[in-house]
Order: structure tokens, then C-alpha cells, then sequence
């Protein structure tokens, strides 16, 4: 078996791996009973004629559990911070004081939570098809491999597998952890 043929196990593992990353990013961004400062993460401000990140206009601190602020750098942008953090979709009504925008993070009623649970169920799902993706890649070079034995075949094979099976394993745990976060009153 020539060099070309080896199926890169450590790439189909890494390319698994950012696959449970992106989940896991995605998953900061999911409003909980709690503030986080990585909810505003998604959210961009129009400043200076472009769009930028909320972190890059201000710093943001978690004072409380159930609060927010972000201390905004230019005075002249916090009429554009408050504008994006009311159209972002979170649900929050920012408190401008001076250049301080107070976040203050309301309770999740039931409905919402269900609602946040079952988005967290459709971005595993997305993670779960990107595993499988870079399984089915990993087969399909297998299966193309120049000289390699039956026996090879099913070795490699295996290993794939079990790697995919580890990986939506672990999908499935973050999935857990953050409904029973979601759902926690």
C-alpha cells in the first residue's frame, strides 16, 4: 500500500472535532436563566461605516447572575449598540445609562424553554450530520484505496466508526448537559 492510500484518521478526527466545537459555540449563544457574556457573541453593531462586533465597541461584564452590562468605548455609538441589541431577537430590553447599557436577563417562562431546548436539539442534529459527512468521507477513501486488502477494508472501516460513534456520543452529552441547563428554573 503506497503512501497516498493511507487513510488520515487524525484528520477525520480533527474535522470531528471542530464539528462538536462549532456545537459548543453555537451552544453559548442559547439565552439560558443566566447571564453569559457569550450570548452577545452573534451580535453586530453598524459603527464607523462597517459592521464590527459587539465586544470590539465596549467591555461586558456579568455584575449579577441575571445581568449584563457593556461599558461602551465612544459615547457616540451607544445609540447603535442599543439598536443592535434590540433588533438581535434575545428578548432584551437594554438600560442606557451614560455610556453603560444595562442587560437585566428576565426569567425564561416554560414555553421559551421548550422553545430554547428544542434548538439546541436542531444544532446537534446539524453536528450530528457534519460527523457523518466526514464518516462518509472517510469510507469513501477506503473504498478508493489502490491495493488495499479486504481485510485492511474492515480495519479501517471499524476505526472510522468508532470514531464517528465517539463523536456523536459526545454530541449527544453536550446535548444533555445543555437541555437540563435550559430547562433548569
Amino acid at each position: 500500500m503506497s503512501q497516498d492510500d493511507e487513510i488520515d484518521i487524525e484528520d477525520l478526527e480533527r474535522r470531528m472535532d471542530g464539528a462538536l466545537n462549532a456545537l459548543r459555540s453555537e451552544f453559548l449563544t442559547l439565552r439560558t436563566g443566566r447571564a453569559s457574556a457569550s450570548m452577545l457573541d452573534p451580535i453586530t453593531v453598524e459603527a464607523y461605516g462597517s459592521t464590527m462586533p459587539l465586544n470590539q465597541c465596549g467591555t461586558i461584564n456579568v455584575p449579577e447572575p441575571r445581568m449584563l452590562t457593556i461599558n461602551v468605548w465612544d459615547k457616540g455609538l451607544v445609540g447603535a449598540v442599543e439598536k443592535a441589541l434590540r433588533m438581535s431577537g434575545l428578548g432584551i430590553n437594554p438600560v442606557v445609562d451614560g455610556t453603560i447599557i444595562r442587560l437585566p436577563i428576565p426569567e425564561l417562562n416554560e414555553e421559551r424553554r421548550r422553545e430554547l431546548a428544542k434548538l439546541a436539539g436542531q444544532y446537534a442534529e446539524q453536528a450530528r450530520v457534519a460527523v457523518r459527512n466526514v464518516r462518509r468521507d472517510g469510507m469513501d477513501r477506503i473504498r478508493k484505496a489502490q491495493g488495499m486488502s479486504e481485510d485492511d477494508q474492515k480495519i479501517w472501516s471499524d476505526e472510522v466508526q468508532a470514531l464517528t460513534d465517539a463523536h456523536i456520543a459526545k454530541i449527544d452529552e453536550a446535548l444533555e448537559a445543555k437541555q437540563q441547563e435550559i430547562m433548569q428554573v
